[in-house]
């Protein structure tokens, strides 16, 4: 006995064992009924076309086991014309004799014709209607026997297939149920049809040949054409939808997400698979390739969308499902492979319909960053820095400098202040530089310093950077790390001077700042021209613990504390530029 049929046993053995009495009880009762040659002749000629329908079924989409078989009509009909007992005898030996020919295994061929023999059996729920004459009561008899025959018959094979493909019954029966409850309609119909010619004349019935060939001749050519369309969207490998299909999807998916329903992606990417291919083969890399898919299937709509990267869509999952679901993959395949993942949840993120596959795959890239075999969920900040490491690694400074320049909105959004306070430091400072005569490239660094001065933070607890009062002792020589924190976040980035400039942005004239204690000219000048900034904003913003200064008010506290705190040729040069209260006006950085 193999392990698969093992497995099985314990649904075979019920229905094998009914099946043999139900057959026996079926066989005796129409021996006693003593049939006429007659009757005889016409079950013979129902049992030959049922068994041919059997061996040819009708190919039907989402369907477990590929198609459906429009014996059932016959076997219905018969069910109708000569009763509950022929039906079961004709039901049985047609299944039986095509299974046989078809070579199959004997636990299959007893399993399938007990299938058959039961739901046939379950016709007699008829005879409760007793004998009645006329269309009308025929209609009913025949619907009756088709929806009974239409359940067991659904439920048996859905129990099978969910049992040997390890997919839970309440999954796949509902999916079943919809792809064949259309075709099982007409083929009741189709056998109403059978039974009102057959009771004119058995010859009549001939005329169901044209409309039944036909049927089965549409449904072969629509399945032919649906196959050839799946094919241009099917990885021929794996199976999944390949990348045209997943684009497609996501579009779809994407336009019906919202904040009520979201939609949740999720990129996986087999780690190190070139050493799988390199060290056992190309065979060996697309069996693993295959098992993982075979994984995927079990959440959500999967893809394939390159040599060795899958996709998720998950309609309806928040970001935290899909991490679940992505680890609980990842898990499934160990043995296999190691997968790493990357989700963005849309709208949740906030990000656009047409970077959510950039942005998915820049997560992807950190998981791999931090090790692979994990999972990482989209945050802007962590995944601005994942694209400046790579930009890094590129000759294109000024690629690198736009690209800093976009961690702002991410530096803002942790900030203790309102908003823009970052933003604003930068423009601040542009403006200082250049009123100070630095060259434009200068004034541009200046800028983009001032954007990144506080990228540190993204490293410091919420509860001090929102802290709404002074801090203790521990926690200012916490956030007093940010600088160092920045300047490590920017060192290996190729963006000097901007790192050194914000390593230094708290570095005081009199020598007496942070984080080395640096004072006078040994500060770089753009740090001193980032500290007047910086100072300046955060005066004249609202705090939780006092309200924000004036212009002029600010503006002679930073003239109080030139020459010990700030450079005074700065503060001077600020005065100067800032002499009315005017700052600019806040817009949108644009980044490439």
């Amino acid at each position: 006995m193999g392990r698969e049929t093992a497995r099985l046993l314990p649904l075979l053995l019920p229905v094998i064992v009914a099946e043999i009495v139900t057959v026996t009880i079926a066989a005796v009762a129409f021996a006693a009924s003593q049939p006429s040659a007659e009757t005889l002749a016409g079950i013979w000629a129902l049992l030959i076309v049922a068994a041919v329908a059997e061996a040819f079924p009708v190919p039907l989409e989402n369907v477990p086991v590929g198609g459906t078989s429009l014996a059932t009509i016959f076997i219905v009909g018969t069910s109708v014309i000569y009763g509950w007992e022929a039906a079961v005898i004709v039901a049985f030996v047609a299944q039986v004799v095509v299974e046989v020919g078809r070579r199959q295994d004997l636990p299959r061929v007893a399993y399938n014709g007990g299938v058959y023999a039961l739901s046939a059996a379950a016709t007699s729920v008829t005879v409760l209607l007793g004998d009645q004459e006329g269309f009308g009561w025929l209609a009913v008899e025949t619907l009756i026997a088709a929806a009974a025959f239409y359940i067991v018959d659904l439920v048996l094979v859905a129990l099978v297939v969910s049992r040997s493909a390890r997919e839970p019954l309440r999954r796949l029966l509902p999916q079943a149920t919809s792809s064949t409850l259309i075709p099982f309609s007409v083929m009741a119909s189709l056998s109403l049809m059978l039974a009102v010619l057959w009771d004119r004349s058995p010859f009549l019935s001939a005329a169901l040949v044209g409309p039944v060939v036909a049927i089965a001749l549409y449904q072969r050519s629509v399945h032919r054409e649906l196959k050839a369309m799946r094919l241009a969207l099917t990885d021929p490998l794996t199976g999944l939808g390949n990348h045209r299909h997943f684009y497609e999807q996501l579009e779809r998916e994407a336009l019906a997400a919202d904040s009520v329903h979201p939609l949740s992606i999720c990129l996986l990417d087999v780690d190190d698979f070139k050493q799988i291919n390199d060290l056992y083969g190309h065979p060996v890399g697309d069996q693993a390739l295959v098992k993982i898919a075979d994984r995927l299937r079990q959440d959500g709509e999967a893809f394939r969308v390159g040599g060795d990267e899958f996709a998720l869509l998950l309609p309806g999952r928040t970001a935290r499902e899909a991490m679940a679901i992505a680890e609980g993959v990842i898990g499934r395949v160990t043995g296999t492979a190691q997968l790493s993942a990357g989700i963005v949840t849309y709208p949740d993120h906030g990000v656009e319909r047409s970077e959510l596959v950039r942005v998915a795959d820049s997560a992807l890239y950190l998981a791999k960053e931090h090790g692979k075999n994990r999972v990482r969920v989209y945050r802007p900040d962590l995944l601005e820095l994942a694209e400046l490491r790579r930009l890094a690694e590129g000759p294109d400074r000024a690629a690198r400098l736009r690209a800093a320049a976009s961690l702002a909105h991410a530096v803002d959004a942790r900030d203790a202040y309102t908003g823009s306070h970052s933003y604003m430091v930068g423009e601040l400072a542009a403006r200082v530089a250049k009123k100070m005569g630095l060259e434009t490239e200068q004034v541009e660094l200046a800028r983009l310093a001032g954007s990144l001065h506080d990228l540190g933070k993204l490293a410091i607890p919420e509860e001090i950077l929102r802290k709404p009062g002074p801090l203790n002792e521990a926690e200012r020589l916490v956030l007093e790390r940010h600088p160092q924190i920045g300047f490590r976040m920017l060192d290996s980035l190729g963006v000097e001077p901007v790192a050194s400039w914000v390593l230094h942005h708290h570095e005081r004239w009199d020598g007496d700042g942070y984080p080395d204690r640096l004072g006078g000219d040994a500060i770089p000048l753009g740090s001193r021209i980032l500290f007047v900034a910086d100072a300046y904003d955060a005066m004249t913003t609202d705090r939780v613990y006092r309200s924000k200064l004036s212009h002029e008010r600010a503006i002679s506290e930073l003239e109080r504390c030139a020459g010990t705190q700030f450079d005074p040729d700065v503060v001077l040069a600020f005065r100067e530029e800032f002499d009315e209260p005017r700052v600019p006006e806040l817009v949108v950085l644009e980044t490439a």
